[in-house]
């Protein structure tokens, strides 16, 4: 089997090159495209990032082709139905950093809540005041989680270690669930009006465009707190600065912006490609919600650990074994045929 590797990082190459015993093997900085797919021809498996041009146009150029791992959750990079009528494998990484996320929505909460950017301000400058930096207790108040996913579980899971009642919204329920990690399922609109905390887990689509909009600020209690983790598009950014400057929302953590622009994938962050073409600072500098005080905003960092990360590599490796030993995981597309 030839495999080739493009976008392949430096941290990722040791990984990676374990494969060379099992397969032929080739690590390509840059991605698939028009440009070098002519070199490629006799490729068998390959895993890509999300900038390679995975088209019906270069994947025809590639007529051994028989698996493409993506290293990625998404794959809207490629042509689905091409490789459905090939009988393409396709494979992808369902899941990296689900703790890690839930993790960083308690940095947020924390900060806000022990006015900790304010205070480390304060004492580098000098002044070892506490006065004017009085903060709130977790303990005993109510967190509403939207969209109790893996990533809003592990969000109940620490909430409830902070002593925390716990609200939760979703499509779908699970009362055994519910009952295992002690919270209560509620109404959007019930989870409105009885939560001190707000955080949101839940994907973007046409459903949860603004989610969060004028009226539903407006069922809010007063001096709510609202962490963003998920979607930017969520959030209506004009409702939410008014929300903040009339004191209905209290404080905000983001790790996304409402204006930011569309990222495909978490990963694509740290992608040097990415970072090569883009500066985020640079998009959102002028941002009226960076330059509030009662703001923390985080560049969509939250995934961004050591250990969510090499997760996605030893995925994609174990994804590529199991193709070559016959038993092919974490599938989204795979021919008829096989399917049965």
């Amino acid at each position: 089997m030839k495999i080739v590797i493009f976008e392949a990082e430096s941290r990722e190459r040791a990984a990676f090159s374990s494969l060379a015993s099992a397969a032929e093997l080739r690590l390509v900085a840059e991605p698939l495209g028009a440009a070098n797919v002519h070199g490629f021809l006799d490729a068998e498996l390959i895993s890509t990032f999300i900038y390679s041009e995975l088209s019906r146009g270069i994947l025809e150029q590639l007529p051994s082709l028989k698996l493409i791992s993506t290293r990625s959750t998404g794959y809207d990079h490629i042509d689905m139905a091409y490789c459905a009528e090939r009988g393409i494998t396709v494979c992808n990484v369902p899941s990296y950093g689900e703790n890690t996320v839930a993790e960083h929505v308690f940095a947020l909460l924390l900060a806000l809540s022990h006015r900790l950017l304010e205070a480390v301000e304060r004492a580098r400058s000098g002044r070892f005041s506490p006065e004017g930096l009085q903060g709130f207790d977790l303990a005993s108040k109510t967190i509403g989680i939207v969209g109790a996913g893996s990533i809003g579980r592990h969000v109940i899971r620490i909430a409830k270690g902070f002593g925390m009642n716990v609200l939760a919204y979703d499509v779908t329920t699970d009362s055994q669930l519910a009952e295992h990690l002690g919270f209560r399922y509620a109404t959007f609109d019930e989870l409105l009006t009885h939560s001190d905390v707000i955080t949101f887990h839940a994907p973007a689509t046409p459903a949860t465009y603004h989610l969060l909009s004028a009226q539903t600020f407006a069922r809010m209690k007063n001096g709510v707190i609202i962490v963003n983790t998920a979607r930017g598009s969520l959030i209506d950014s004009l409702a939410l600065i008014q929300a903040l400057r009339s004191g209905k929302v209290a404080g905000a953590g983001l790790d996304v912006l409402p204006d930011e622009p569309l990222i495909r994938e978490e990963a694509e962050l740290i992608c040097s490609i990415f970072c090569n073409q883009h500066d985020l600072r640079d998009l959102v500098a002028d941002h009226v919600l960076l330059r509030m005080p009662n703001v923390i905003v985080t560049p969509h960092s939250a995934f961004n650990t050591r250990e969510a990360v090499g997760r996605i590599v030893e995925t994609t490796v174990a994804n590529i074994r199991a193709f070559l030993e016959g038993h092919p995981q974490n599938i989204v597309s795979r021919s008829p045929s096989r399917m049965n």
